[in-house]
Parts: structure tokens; C-alpha cells; sequence
């Protein structure tokens, strides 16, 4: 089976271990109860420091959320890099993506409790998203385009390209949103010994496989509208 490529790790320093337990008990606790239910006090219980530790290193409560929020995932542009290099296969390129997607699950309880914030914020949002799209998905998107372009034969994205794109992606995304319901009524989908690798190889197929349809879509014949039944 085909061995996903290692993720570039977000750098980190080694430095306080008090900075690091309130990370992480910051992320654990706005990811289960948000920003705004989730006091600098309990934080600060939680990790075993005092609050004034977290002006020290944060600024403040929102600096604290931020660094959560972003932290435990590596950048963008490391992620784009993965897939976007223009002499790279099909096969390749996709490959570099589902990784981008696949490796966190398996990275333990820092990213997991990361995503789970990332949905906590869709719902409760803060103003973070909108950082995201800007900084990262939409960077993210754009960089997919031109990869999906590039083998399907559109220069330029269109919105079939897009509808392309988005659903290449969600074969990814779907795993993070599923993924606490596919280990209750799929469990070997997540906990056999070789789940990622099986991942990894199907996720590429399946891929490939909208990426085909589309490539021949566009080298046929022009589409026909859908019929519209007759009014009796």
C-alpha cells in the first residue's frame, strides 16, 4: 500500500511548560464549551497555573483562544506545497491532499480536540472563521483549482471546476465531521491496523475517478440541459 507522506509538524518551542498546559487545557475546554462559557479561571485551574500566566504568554483571553484555535495545525502554505507542484502526477497530487487530511486524525488528542473547536466555532462564531477562509481555505481552494485545472484541461476555474473541487475535497472533510460517528457504527473503518494506508489508497481512487469523469465530460460533446417534463 502506498505510505502517506509526512506532514511538515507546525514548529514549536520547547520552552515554558506552563505556556503548553494552557494550551492545552484551554483547547480542551473551548472546544467542549466555547469562548464564551469557558473563563480564564477554569483555564488556568485546568492547567495548574496561575491567570496572570496567561497575559504572559497570550495577552489575554481572545490571544489564548487564537493560539488554540490555529497552533496545533501546521500552515497553509506547507499543506499547498504538498499538492500543488506542477510536475506532480494526478495520483501524486491527490495523494499530498488526503494526507492533509488523513495525518491529524492519527496525530492524538491536540488536533482532535483542534477540529472539534473548528466546529464549535461554525456554530459559536468569534470571528476566527472568517480568518480562516481568508488565510487558509481559501488559499487552500484557489491551489486545488489549478491542480484539478490543470488535469482536466481548463485553464481557467469555472463553476464546474469548482463543483469539482469542492467535492474532491469533501471526501476528506467528511472523515473529520464522521469521524466520532464512523467509530460507533463502522469501527474498523478507523481501528484497523491498516486504516490510514486503506484510506489513503481508496480516498485517491475515488478521487481520481471525479477527476476522470469530469476530464472526459469536458472532452465530449457539450452537455445537454436536463429535460424539462411537459406541463399537462
Amino acid at each position: 500500500m502506498s505510505a502517506l507522506p509526512e506532514r511538515p509538524r507546525p514548529k514549536r518551542s520547547d520552552g515554558e511548560q506552563s505556556r503548553e498546559r494552557l494550551l492545552r487545557a484551554a483547547l480542551r475546554l473551548f472546544a467542549d464549551h466555547g469562548y464564551s462559557k469557558t473563563s480564564t479561571r477554569a483555564i488556568a485551574e485546568a492547567a495548574q497555573t496561575n491567570i496572570a500566566s496567561i497575559s504572559y504568554y497570550f495577552g489575554d483571553k481572545a490571544g489564548l483562544y487564537r493560539a488554540a484555535f490555529f497552533e496545533p495545525f501546521g500552515s497553509p502554505e506547507a499543506d499547498i506545497a504538498r499538492y500543488s507542484d506542477p510536475s506532480m502526477s494526478l495520483t501524486e497530487a491527490l495523494h499530498g491532499l488526503y494526507a492533509t487530511f488523513l495525518e491529524p486524525l492519527a496525530e492524538g488528542e491536540l488536533v482532535r480536540l483542534g477540529m472539534k473547536l473548528r466546529f464549535r466555532e461554525m456554530l459559536e462564531q468569534t470571528g476566527l472563521l472568517a480568518d480562516e477562509i481568508n488565510e487558509s481555505i481559501q488559499p487552500q481552494f484557489d491551489a486545488i483549482l489549478v491542480v484539478l485545472g490543470r488535469h482536466v484541461g481548463a485553464p481557467e476555474p469555472d463553476d464546474d471546476l469548482r463543483r469539482l473541487a469542492v467535492c474532491v475535497t469533501a471526501l476528506g472533510v467528511n472523515l473529520f465531521v464522521t469521524d466520532d460517528v464512523y467509530e460507533v457504527v463502522a469501527p474498523s473503518l478507523k481501528f484497523h491496523p491498516d486504516a490510514t494506508a486503506l484510506w489513503a489508497e481508496r480516498l485517491v481512487m475515488f478521487g481520481e475517478a471525479m477527476v476522470l469523469a469530469e476530464a472526459r465530460r469536458r472532452a465530449g460533446s457539450t452537455v445537454q440541459p436536463p429535460v424539462k417534463a411537459k406541463k399537462k
